[in-house]
């Protein structure tokens, strides 16, 4: 059963910050027109300011996923490059009920992390590191794949795409702003104005200078405090989805045990993801700058549930390790008194660190993306030919054996 309440509530959510952050958006333009033209300039600021929060909202419906994806540095691929990852996703597809397959998508990185972008379920994406697909086995991966999938069904992806794109704008704007009173020498209004309106002026300028400072400050203070209990969630709708904690619990383990850097990931980026991965190797960070819920206490409360995979079950979970009575699970779902058992844990050692196997498997993973082609030879080498190969034949360079290549 797909929550209402909680797919109403995350659409609530979607609406107020879009509407937040289109209002920064318009203070921002009418500070800084009012800096450079005191006469009037405010209000041309905010015709200019409303002019791109339609252009950005139109973005951000039609292209925002597209955009996100690019930004990340994420290809789509085919089920030839990784059919276990296709495999994982139809199931979870089938298990939470959508409407359509998710467009999969590999990010051509070592660093393990997955996201999930998309304006509606039936326009999704799920997108995965390379290093994610070496170091996972498949319980591990099925429980990432639940948890971005529950994403898809719960409707973050619509709030995550409108933040994303939003934040990113009233930073640039903001950049924009700083830079060209740095270039300008932030004397161009004093030729034009008189000893009186010039203080006047000044004061204004002094204004739209902080706020230029503080506007990307806020809206990503605001972007972090919606974005926190969404994991929450998702981790419960993942283990509804696969009836086993465990396979979640250990991949966010895995996720967190590295000090390997996701080069594509940035601010407006970073919360898209199953862990934040700018958040430095042992940092404590405060509830209202971070985009996540501490990793270990999610692993805990995973750990925790018993007596099977329904969301009372998480509930109950998480108001033992947290010992608060809190509600992270809408009303709707806790009504749900439908019995789901648990599957039984697997007896596979969770390995830590990253193998000589690991870095082997992330290599031939972003080569497959790449579009290289492999021959397996009968020496046992496995030969990688690149895409611009033009020959139609090639040597095995351990046995010199001859192989012929399809064109």
């Amino acid at each position: 059963m797909i929550m209402w309440e909680l797919i109403q509530a995350n659409k609530r959510k979607s609406i107020v910050l879009f509407i937040s952050l289109g209002m920064t958006l318009l203070l921002l333009g009418y500070f800084f027109g009012g800096a450079y033209y005191p006469d009037g300039g405010g209000y041309i600021g905010i015709f200019f300011a409303l002019i791109i929060w339609g252009i950005l909202s139109l973005i951000s419906y039609f292209s925002g996923s597209k955009i996100l994806l690019a930004v990340s540095g994420a290809k789509e691929v085919t089920k030839e490059v990784h059919p276990q990852l296709f495999n994982v996703v139809e199931e979870m597809k089938i298990s939470a009920g959508l409407p359509k397959m998710p467009k999969i998508y590999i990010i051509n990185e070592a660093a393990p992390n997955a996201f999930a972008t998309g304006i509606k379920p039936e326009e999704s994406a799920v997108a995965v590191t390379a290093g994610l697909l070496a170091r996972l086995n498949r319980d591990e991966l099925q429980g990432v794949i639940a948890h971005e999938v529950s994403h898809i069904v719960n409707r973050d992806v619509l709030f995550v795409t409108f933040a994303g794109i939003m934040l990113g704008s009233i930073v640039l704007i903001s950049e924009i702003f700083l830079r060209s009173l740095w270039f300008s020498g932030g004397g161009r209004y004093s030729s034009r104005s008189s000893k009186s309106s010039g203080q006047g002026q000044m004061i204004i300028m002094i204004i739209a200078i902080v706020f230029a400072i503080l506007a990307p400050i806020l809206a990503q203070l605001l972007y972090f405090a919606i974005s926190r209990k969404r994991e929450y969630l998702a981790d419960a709708s993942a283990v509804r989805y696969t009836r086993y904690p465990e396979g979640l619990a250990s991949a966010l383990e895995k996720i967190s045990d590295t000090s390997i850097d996701l080069k594509s990931a940035n601010k407006v980026t970073a919360p898209m993801y199953i862990i934040n991965p700018l958040k430095p190797k042992g940092m404590k960070l405060s509830d209202l700058t971070s985009t996540h819920p501490p990793t270990s206490e999610r692993i805990r409360i995973l750990r925790s549930i018993s007596g099977g995979a329904n969301y009372v079950n998480y509930q109950s979970a998480f108001n033992n390790v947290k010992h608060a009575k809190s509600t992270i699970i809408p009303s709707s779902g806790l009504t749900d008194n439908t019995q789901i058992a648990l599957k039984e844990m697997a007896a596979v050692p969770i390995v830590l660190g990253v193998s000589k196997q690991n870095k082997r498997d992330t290599g031939d993973i972003m080569m497959k993306v790449n579009k290289y082609s492999f021959i397996d030879c009968k020496c046992g080498l496995k030969i990688k030919i690149p895409p611009d190969f033009k020959k139609n034949e090639l040597f095995c360079p351990r046995c010199g054996r001859l192989h012929k290549l399809e064109q």
